[in-house]
């Protein structure tokens, strides 16, 4: 079933219990009215027939009846009995029949006043007080013409209810068309993006109501998109790149020994070059290796809790045996009193790779005899690693690309490198839930910031137990 047509059910559906409802309280009370009003009518009618009957040494009976016709309206089916308190029948007037049982009689003697129902006969007992004694008056009448019109009035609302359902209906299911429209169009804009038409964005996301929203939250899963095609083509491009430079290098180094008979020497020299290659190959699939290590869930490695800076001097003097010749000023001026607050927790290897990853590129990227500023301080929640160096920085366009594995700025393509190490740090970062940002300005330098949460309250909670 189409939200159109649920929308119109639903709408039909609590229009008609209010409708049913409210007739229902229509009738009822209008019954209430009728029935009330009746007795009341028959109660006048009792009276006045007590008054003339017990009365009669003073009236006769053919003026009472004059006077009855000239100043009272006769009720359909009318029949008046008196009855002494004894139960015999002391007068009797009117059509049809009225029965009065012993126990009615007895709740007139006690109560003084009744009102019941005989089938279509509405009955009032009173009981009356005359010079002669007390007598139990009854009266009852049909009231035809009140029933006539309240069965009219059943006919009305009826035929009421059902030709508003049909109004409401096809009101309802126009309105719900006209409240749909917006998503139909939405749904029709949507249908015309695809894999090549990702730059295409929802109309309606400029209001301020529920579909503007939903069509900003859509826009923005597109641009996220958008951008992760963008990166999965940077990356296919890079990784082709990086990988057919070796290959084609093997490719042409085996191709030219195999062209004739050469001496030992040439062979090894050969066989040297394409050991190299071969290395750089094995390098960067463990790269990627890692990179997938770095990405699958905190479940699955195990985790402690590490000073980091301690690690930080781990990392330091591996970079230094990569690259002998780099220069760093490690900073710990902004260190806090509480030695605790730098404790992390984390998987100290895949820490260190990051960390390592950092300061190699700060060494490769700066230029000879020029210091990297290696920083470490805490704030409130975080532990906070900043290093900067003073190489070729990077542009503003290609800063959004520096996660992609294997991208490379062009102007560090002269620079030895693959393009896996922040991809790999950003991984592990996040997988430690740290963030990592970088801040660079061509021929300036770069800033890399890593950002990790402190264990300080595990550690609590470790001293405590």
């Amino acid at each position: 079933m189409t939200i159109r047509n649920k929308l119109t059910l639903q709408f039909a559906g609590i229009f008609a219990l209010i409708l049913f409802l409210f007739s229902l309280v229509i009738y009822y009370f209008t019954s209430l009215y009728r029935q009330d009003d009746f007795f009341k009518r028959i109660e006048g009618r009792a009276y006045n027939t007590a008054a003339h009957v017990l009365e009669a040494d003073e009236v006769s009976e053919r003026a009472r009846r004059s006077n009855q016709i000239r100043y009272y309206q006769v009720l359909p089916f009318e029949k008046v009995s008196i009855y002494r308190l004894d139960g015999t029948l002391f007068f009797s007037d009117g059509d049809g029949q009225l029965e009065v049982a012993p126990t009615v009689l007895e709740r007139v003697k006690q109560e003084g006043m009744v009102h019941y129902e005989q089938e279509e006969r509405q009955v009032v007992g009173m009981l009356y007080e005359d010079n002669e004694g007390e007598f139990a008056v009854f009266s009852s009448s049909v009231d035809a013409y009140s029933l006539r019109k309240l069965q009219h009035l059943k006919v009305i609302l009826i035929v009421g209810f059902l030709g508003s359902m049909v109004v409401v209906v096809l009101a309802g299911w126009a309105f719900a068309r006209e409240a749909l429209r917006p998503i139909t169009k939405v749904v029709g804009e949507v249908e015309k993006i695809s894999a090549s038409d990702l730059h295409l964005r929802l109309s309606d996301a400029e209001g301020k109501d529920e579909l503007s929203h939903l069509a900003q939250t859509f826009n923005k899963m597109l641009d996220r998109l958008e951008m992760a095609f963008e990166m999965q083509s940077t990356f296919v491009s890079n990784a082709s790149h990086e990988l057919r430079t070796p290959l084609t290098a093997m490719i042409g180094e085996l191709e030219v020994a195999l062209m004739k008979p050469r001496e030992k020497e040439e062979y090894q020299r050969v066989l040297a070059s394409i050991l190299e290659d071969a290395r750089l190959l094995a390098e960067l699939s463990n790269g990627l290796l890692q990179i997938a290590q770095a990405s699958v869930d905190t479940s699955k490695i195990k985790l402690s809790l590490l000073r980091f800076d301690e690690l930080l001097w781990m990392a330091h003097e591996q970079a230094m045996k990569r690259h002998p010749g780099a220069l760093f000023d490690i900073d710990f001026d902004n260190l806090p009193d509480d030695e605790d607050r730098l404790i992390v927790k984390g998987n100290d290897a895949l820490l260190l790779i990051a960390i390592v990853n950092v300061l190699e590129n700060a060494a490769k990227f700066s230029p000879k005899g020029e210091y990297s500023t290696v920083r470490l301080s805490a704030d409130r929640r975080e532990v906070v690693l900043q290093v900067t160096d003073k190489g070729v920085g990077i542009a503003p366009h290609d800063l959004r690309h520096v996660f992609v594995p294997f991208f490379r700025a062009n102007n560090v393509r002269n620079i030895t490198g693959h393009g896996i190490g922040l991809p790999l740090t950003e991984s592990i970062i996040k997988l430690h839930k740290g963030s990592i940002s970088i801040d660079s300005r061509v021929d300036e330098g770069t800033v890399v910031t890593l950002r990790l949460p402190q264990a300080i309250g595990l550690i609590s909670a470790k001293n405590t137990f």
